[in-house]
């Protein structure tokens, strides 16, 4: 195929980005999500540590001994707890910059190409903040068929989980109720029935396993893996409304800079 090429993703800058993404997780998973592997036996040694320290006022006159282990086994409980929730939290807060650092990558990118045949202000501001669905609709107008990837829909499950995280209930949370309820956990589970049904279920039922973390990590390679190494004019004729009055703005704006 002949022709201007629009956008053009350099192979090592391809490898860089998938690298950088790689030694995040590894880093991730050493530095943080590893410091939870053991939050059982730590549970167990705060229950012994409270145990221990309390026995030392413990007066067999007064006190009944099984109080004072049932209340070493409350303290297991509430440690364990606590412990669960923080590691809830990392995975989530790693997920989440795991995804707006490859959104920006992207932006970025599209940005740098772009300013290769057009200068304009409002064009870079409009690729910066669009939606994903508008992104998406850019990526697909090269002829990309980025919504028929699988990676695609876990991407768009990620950024789902993301919004929900950082912002709770709302429109998010009803979409991945609709679509990805996976990432919604159950407390009926065992029991199933109606309030099994994901409407019940809110922004603190938000949960991403191991599991689940690393098919977002994939995504994002797969991702990388995929786009186009170059984009040339003659596929770019149907782009979405919202570029192309960017572009035509930025040429007015221009036009009218050169008269003055």
């Amino acid at each position: 195929m002949s022709g201007y090429v629009l956008f053009q993703m350099w192979e090592p800058f391809r490898q860089s980005l998938m690298k950088g993404h790689l030694f995040y997780i590894e880093q991730a998973r050493k530095r943080l999500l590893s410091q939870f592997d053991g939050i059982e036996a730590e549970a167990d040694k705060a229950a012994e540590e409270w145990l221990e320290k309390s026995g030392q006022h413990f007066d067999p006159d007064r006190h009944d001994p099984g109080d004072f282990y049932e209340a070493a086994n409350d303290v297991g409980i509430e440690f364990y707890g606590l412990l669960s929730d923080m590691r809830e939290q990392t995975y989530l807060s790693v997920v989440a910059g795991m995804f707006h650092e490859w959104d920006k990558q992207l932006r970025n990118w599209l940005v740098r190409e772009i300013q290769h045949w057009h200068h304009g202000d409002n064009t870079r501001l409009q690729v910066w903040s669009a939606n994903f669905g508008q992104i998406a609709d850019l990526l697909e107008s090269f002829g990309w068929s980025i919504r028929s990837k699988e990676y695609f829909r876990t991407l768009d499950a990620c950024r789902l989980v993301v919004n929900v995280h950082k912002h709770g209930d709302g429109k998010s949370l009803d979409e991945l109720k609709n679509h990805y309820p996976e990432y919604l956990d159950d407390p009926y589970a065992d029991s199933g029935g109606s309030f099994s049904d994901p409407k019940y279920r809110n922004h603190t039922h938000l949960k991403v396993n191991d599991e689940q973390f690393e098919t977002f990590s994939d995504a994002i390679l797969a991702f990388w893996r995929d786009v186009p190494e170059n984009v040339f004019d003659s596929q770019a004729d149907n782009v979405p409304q919202w570029f192309e009055k960017a572009i035509i703005k930025d040429r007015a704006n221009s036009q009218q800079t050169s008269k003055t």
